[in-house]
């Protein structure tokens, strides 16, 4: 069969009937030069030959910036696209340090396993061509304990996640007295994935290191990097308690880009329904696989990313066979994420299709086009995956495949909203006090607090003496020390609301169980119940029992038609009220509550139609869950003007365009903001929409949508109004059986009710 090259295909897409009516907008970036200067005057001679040993013959603008500062002992943060030599602006001015002084220790933190080890065989190659003895190591899960003696004494460089600083190092910075003496420097790469509630607990374990080091004598510089946000100075601010130098200017070629939006046919006029954005992502992906094009395919969410999987791998093993095209995401083992990632830089690896584990700077090679299913939620995000294609300065293209839900339909439909709106501000709230308290247990662990300290500058004095009284710490003569003998530190997970994860049991060879992922509480409360379908590396395993008290689901391989989707019921109550705004229509709160879900029953739905094929039961507790909310209560005036029309249909359909468009202005994913509509709020028997963190103690998201609510509002009528539908769609006020009639006006009569705050003028609370 003859082959075609990417051009061709990208002229097929524009004249090829099939496509071209899909293609709602085709934006072309033309390719840039780069822009250089010449080495360092200080540089070492034999970080030089390295560089031209690798065919560097003089640096990038932000390069050679980010050099002079960092040598300077100055703090800064790069921002530049991906695939722009930033590691570059981190490894020269360490690699000088060890080099002047060979006793210092510099410490890289990477967000994931992959990443480190991903710049550990980057270092070390570099390292072998500068031909001096630095020994560069990787501190993780997976290292050896034979190993960690020599990483503790001897590594210049050592590698590690904010995970394994926060259970591993820190709390053991007693064998680790030399490093610490003679740390540097501390590197913070990718610093935009250090949002919400990971970046508010990572703040408090570099408050912790920056405390340890300072005992040692060693006060370190921080060189962060990050992927293009709209607040990258101020994030890097939060998180490292330090003052910032930015550093932006980009000097990095970069090979012309094709960036095309694709929305899929209409296939109900009616209900505004389009064809699947999933099948249509499997016949764009083929098109370019046949062609044996290397191609990355984003998907949302872990069933998303396995549902594409087969599918691909069936359309296209006659050609390829199947382990040309590969699934990646946060659920596998270390061992099959390396060999995948290998397997795409030396081209075995033809697809992969990824959720956005890959969307950070793993070096997979040269792939030349980039599938989203859906708009990734922010435009940050999107730019993260989009520079997955054409990393090395040749001809690529990004194909954005929308889906039905309201803010792809915007997105897809306002290019000027992605091309020139700035990228969103990534949020972080270090002093959220269930964070806080947990990182005070952990510091006064590794090191005594004494009357007068701070916690990097926070006042902890009545905090200590609370955990004083819980007999958590003990007051002895003006110091407080931890009096448990459990560790604190395992207790607490970076990364997940709940503490503990669901280990997830393959038992299909009943002899040799294997341990095959697992999963934090609150999402296998929906995708790990009795009798959930679990989908992984393409393969579908049934949970035959998930053993709640012990946090293990048991599994066994099957091969069925369907796959299963669970409903969560929740109740919420409000406790406090910390704030509002109100008007003779409307009051905007913001406070505490109380939020209740039990996941109460699935549905079994058919992988080929999408169309309900069965249902059962889910038999689990109920998860409870304090933290912060903002809400809209509605004014007896508001039923008054409802009289004739479904009220309850209204706050169903704003409560589904508040679910899409509020996660887009606070810059989180859609499931770390809930929204629930409430008919009768138990606190004031008004309708209300509540949204709330989905996070112990909040952190910050529902007071930013407070802050910002008419914005929010405004963005929502634009939404709607865009919309194509006459009655209401799932594409704008979304689907319920509850609906009846033109939905759609009845939302919009609501919304346009709720502006006429700002006209009767805002009473806020004193």
């Amino acid at each position: 069969m003859f082959k075609q090259n990417l051009a061709q295909l990208l002229e097929e897409l524009k004249s090829n009937k099939k496509y071209k009516d899909q293609i709602v907008y085709w934006h072309e970036m033309e390719a840039v030069e780069a822009k250089t200067k010449a080495f360092p005057v200080g540089m070492n001679d034999r970080i030089k030959e390295g560089l031209k040993r690798r065919s560097i013959y003089e640096l990038y603008t932000h390069q050679s910036s980010a050099f002079e500062l960092a040598v300077a002992k100055e703090n800064l943060v790069a921002v530049t696209p991906t695939a722009s030599g930033k590691t570059l602006c981190y490894n020269l001015p360490v690699l000088q340090q060890i080099t002047e002084d060979k006793e210092s220790r510099a410490l890289y933190l990477f967000p994931t396993k992959a990443l480190a080890q991903d710049q550990k065989s980057e270092l070390n190659e570099f390292i072998t061509e500068m031909d001096i003895n630095v020994k560069c190591f990787t501190y993780d899960g997976d290292t050896a304990p034979n190993i960690r003696q020599a990483v503790r004494t001897a590594g210049h460089v050592v590698i590690t996640n904010p995970d394994m600083l926060h259970s591993a190092i820190l709390p053991h910075h007693t064998k680790w007295v030399a490093f610490f003496e003679n740390l540097k420097y501390v590197i913070i790469d990718e610093l935009h994935t250090y949002r919400g509630v990971f970046g508010s607990h990572v703040a408090n374990v570099i408050r912790r290191l920056k405390r340890i080091a300072a005992y040692y004598g060693s006060h370190p510089t921080f060189i962060c990097t990050s992927a293009t946000i709209a607040n990258p100075k101020e994030l890097a601010e939060e998180l490292t308690g330090e003052p910032m130098r930015l550093i932006d200017n980009n000097g990095a070629p970069r090979g012309k880009k094709h960036f095309i939006f694709y929305n899929p046919p209409v296939v109900n006029q009616a209900l505004n329904i389009r064809k699947s954005a999933t099948v249509e992502v499997n016949e764009l992906a083929k098109l370019f696989l046949e062609n044996k094009i290397q191609t990355i395919v984003f998907a949302r969410s872990r069933v998303r990313v396995e549902i594409i999987l087969s599918h691909l791998q069936e359309l296209t093993k006659k050609q390829l066979g199947p382990q040309s095209i590969r699934g990646y995401r946060g659920g596998y083992l270390p061992k099959q994420r390396r060999e995948i990632e290998r397997g795409l830089r030396q081209g075995e690896i033809l697809g992969v299709v990824s959720t956005n584990a890959l969307e950070l700077g793993v070096d997979i090679g040269q792939l030349q086009v980039c599938v989203m299913t859906g708009y990734p939620g922010s435009i940050a995000s999107a730019w993260q995956q989009a520079g997955r294609a054409g990393r090395r300065q040749h001809e690529s293209a990004i194909i954005m495949v929308a889906n039905s839900t309201p803010i792809d339909q915007y997105v897809i439909q306002h290019p000027d909203f992605f091309f020139e709106k700035s990228p969103e501000s990534a949020r972080i709230n270090p002093d959220n006090l269930v964070i806080l308290v947990d990182h005070l247990k952990c510091a006064a662990y590794e090191l005594p607090f004494k009357r007068g300290d701070t916690f990097d500058g926070v006042e902890i004095e009545e905090i200590l003496e609370f955990l004083a009284e819980e007999h958590v710490l003990h007051h002895r003569v003006d110091k407080w020390y931890w009096m448990n003998d459990a560790f604190p530190a395992h207790g607490i997970s970076l990364r997940s609301a709940s503490q503990e994860n669901v280990v997830i049991i393959d038992q299909s060879d009943v002899a040799h169980p294997t341990v095959i992922g697992e999963m934090d509480r609150f999402s296998a409360m929906t995708l790990l119940h009795d009798e959930a379908i679990y989908l992984h590396q393409g393969v579908q395993y049934q949970v035959e029992y998930l053993d709640w008290d012990e946090k293990k689901a048991f599994v066994r391989e099957v091969a069925v038609e369907y796959f299963t989707d669970a409903n969560l019921a929740v109740q919420l109550r409000v406790l406090e009220e910390d704030d509002h705004k109100s008007s003779s229509y409307t009051k905007v709160s913001f406070g505490d509550v109380m939020v209740n879900a039990k996941a109460t029953l699935f549905k079994k739905i058919r992988l080929s139609t999408f169309e309900n094929i069965g249902s059962g039961p889910i038999h689990l507790p109920e998860e409870e869950l304090h933290t912060n909310a903002m809400w809209l209560s509605f004014s007896d005036e508001i039923a008054h003007e409802f009289v004739d029309e479904p009220l309850d249909q209204a706050l169903i359909g704003l409560a589904h365009l508040f679910q899409h468009v509020a996660p887009v202005f606070v810059m989180c994913d859609r499931s770390d903001l809930h929204v629930i509509p409430q008919m009768k709020a138990e606190h004031s028997e008004a309708p209300t929409i509540f949204m709330y963190d989905r996070y112990p103690g909040g952190i910050g998201l529902a007071k930013e949508v407070y802050r910002h609510i008419d914005l929010i509002l405004e963005n929502v009528k634009q939404l709607l109004s865009s919309c194509s539908c006459q009655d209401g769609c799932p594409a704008c006020v979304g689907a319920s059986s509850e609906f009846t009639g033109n939905v759609k006006q009845v939302v919009y009569k609501l919304i346009r009710l709720l502006q006429r705050r700002e006209e009767h003028g805002v009473k806020g609370k004193a």
